[in-house]
């Protein structure tokens, strides 16, 4: 089953005078997709459009089956999506079990299903010890954990993380691959990331995103084989990336 498909996907805000999505196009079915780009790339405002919380103004976008575009409820669509953003919302007086129960309570689970489902998704990202905590008390790093759980506590058909090593201590990151690891079998997951350990990690596909426009789609072995003798960068990854943008948008991430 095809996750995602979108031809010639655009994406502008009022009174902005270029497109944040330009004439995006993409096919996915399992796997994980990162993406990846400067600051101002597009990356969230593609993963709003892509769970149905942004707007798409042209072009024709289908998730897990259903056409954005229609009139129809995308309420059931979100049922089966779980979404994670950059910056999200939390009752601080919640604790990280209340947090999560919330989350699968908006998400339709079933009333006798959601205690089992919260505690298994707040185990899931290693926060047991802290499912009493309040929301408002946690570290950063351990509230992103909360949040991810809160993405997964229904066992999603497509997982879209925006940054969600974020925040994330070296363990932590660890940790997270391994739970995107344990969970990605029959599903896609799309996340957007700065960091290249994850990616390469992660990704069995890249997407290089500049300006709205989706710049390279390929796995992490063809994009590190886009590195140029004079691409700055640490790794062949690095470099295939700063060959891909274009030396002129180095200076601007």
């Amino acid at each position: 089953m095809v996750s995602l498909s979108a031809r010639g996907v655009t994406v502008q805000y009022k009174g902005t005078p270029f497109p944040q999505v330009q004439n995006f196009n993409l096919e996915l079915d399992d796997g994980v997709l990162a993406i990846v780009g400067r600051n101002g790339a597009g990356k969230s405002t593609l993963l709003r459009a892509l769970v149905g919380i942004q707007k798409v103004d042209a072009g024709k976008l289908e998730v897990l089956g259903i056409d954005l575009r229609s009139a129809g409820s995308k309420h059931d669509l979100l049922t089966r999506i779980g979404f994670l953003p950059q910056d999200f919302g939390y009752v601080p007086s919640f604790t990280v079990e209340e947090f999560v129960q919330y989350g699968a309570w908006l998400k339709r689970l079933p009333r006798r299903a959601i205690s089992a489902a919260a505690c298994e998704a707040i185990d899931q990202v290693g926060l047991g010890s802290a499912r009493k905590t309040r929301v408002g008390k946690l570290s950063g790093g351990m509230r992103r954990r909360a949040g991810i759980a809160q993405a997964i506590v229904h066992s999603p058909d497509l997982l879209i993380l925006d940054e969600p090593t974020s925040g994330l201590d070296p363990e932590q990151r660890i940790n997270f691959r391994e739970l995107i690891r344990s969970i990605q079998t029959d599903r896609c997951i799309i996340l957007s990331s700065h960091l290249v350990e994850d990616v390469r990690a992660l990704a069995s596909r890249v997407l290089v995103l500049d300006q709205g426009k989706n710049l390279f789609e390929g796995t992490v072995p063809e994009l590190e084989h886009k590195e140029l003798p004079d691409s700055p960068g640490d790794s062949a990854l690095e470099r295939g990336y700063t060959s891909v943008i274009g030396p002129q948008r180095v200076g601007d991430q």
